[in-house]
């Protein structure tokens, strides 16, 4: 059940025992002057994104089962000052943790200054870490308290966009240029939808993660993120004789596009289809106004980071801190783990409408 903590002052106050005491509410009891208080804190914070909107919450809750906690900092004149959304996972396999927020690159704390960012931060480890939570994990586009560990092996690969898809293709290299026609040399034709596509999408995505050795979310988690975000949300999908063969979902926030997932069919990648894809995917950023296009998450020169580079776009550091007990050890709960070596590799040779039945079991439990 999503919990909203209140704080009315900077630091809570202390009881007699010495542990810290903060106000509590569950969301049940939201009035919606709260909701309202919160929806437009973040629309107003420049580092905010579609992920600190309570919708994710509620969603998160529906599709995984996962106990969600809302933290908020009222200042002396009762104003909101900072948010914080958190998501807790207990898992039999990887312990239980928090993080802020799982599935996604982003969702740190917000507040009018860093230091309410951090108290907020520290407030959450106290109650935390007094329920037997392991780690909290903050993902964020910034630098935090030196005194936190850090990971910093991942990067944003974001793109600044013109004003027009005429502009963007001259910018483009020509080789790029090149592999975005063959596929259309072939026959591919790229179509973008809602909810009717999904099935398209997720035959090529869930493929693509067992064929990756990782577990897929359930096709319910994009069938909501569509249905809750109809304006902002939608599905590319590039098609060959009518077959699908590369998609993406598309979210639209503010000035930015954002394919957060996206998939190609291998045997098709020789005909560039993900190149048709991402071509098309900025092509429908630029015409929904956006100023810039988010690529999503990549290693520092990786496959990855380089595929997106190629189309001019430039990394943004992201830094993954995290509220350890002491002498804790950062975790690592990524594939390219050495402890989940032979379970990718057994992963692999799954057949698909297994892989598709354990998936959504599994990566729940996986940030």
């Amino acid at each position: 059940m999503m919990q909203l903590h209140v704080n009315s002052r900077r630091w809570p106050e202390r009881t007699v025992s010495g542990k810290r005491r903060t106000l509590c509410k569950h969301a049940k009891d939201f009035e919606e002057t709260e909701v309202k208080q919160w929806d437009e804190f973040i629309s107003c914070h420049e580092r905010r994104t579609i992920y600190h909107r309570l919708e994710w919450g509620r969603l998160i809750e529906r599709v995984f089962g996962h106990k969600t906690h809302y933290w908020m900092q009222i200042d002396e004149y009762g104003e909101l000052a900072g948010v914080l959304p958190l998501v807790e996972i207990r898992s039999k396999l990887f312990g239980t943790y928090q993080i802020s927020l799982p599935f996604f690159n982003y969702g740190g704390a917000l507040g009018t200054d860093p230091d309410i960012e951090r108290d907020l931060m520290e407030q959450a480890w106290v109650r935390a870490s007094q329920q037997g939570v392991g780690h909290i994990e903050f993902r964020d586009s910034i630098s935090r308290d030196a005194d936190l560990p850090c990971r910093k092996d991942k990067v944003a690969m974001l793109r600044e966009l013109p004003s027009d898809g005429d502009r963007l293709w001259s910018e483009l290299g020509g080789k790029v240029r090149s592999q975005v026609r063959r596929p259309m040399r072939e026959g591919a034709q790229f179509v973008c939808g809602g909810g009717e596509r999904i099935d398209d999408f997720y035959r090529v995505f869930s493929r693509n993660m067992r064929d990756l050795g990782t577990p897929v979310y359930p096709k319910r988690f994009f069938a909501e993120i569509l249905q809750n975000f109809a304006e902002r949300a939608g599905i590319g999908v590039v098609y060959i004789a009518r077959k699908p063969v590369a998609a993406g979902i598309l979210l639209f926030d503010g000035n930015t596009m954002e394919i957060p997932w996206a998939s190609s069919l291998r045997e098709y990648n020789r005909l560039g289809v993900n190149m048709l894809l991402y071509w098309n995917a900025l092509s429908e950023a630029i015409e929904k106004g956006a100023k810039s296009f988010d690529f999503g998450r990549s290693t520092y020169q990786s496959g990855t980071y380089r595929f997106k580079r190629q189309w001019g776009a430039s990394a943004k550091q992201l830094h993954w801190s995290y509220a350890l007990p002491e002498d804790g050890e950062l975790p690592d709960l990524t594939p390219q783990n050495r402890r989940f070596k032979y379970a990718i590799a057994l992963w692999k040779r799954l057949p698909l409408s297994v892989a598709n039945r354990l998936g959504p079991g599994i990566v729940k439990n996986l940030p």
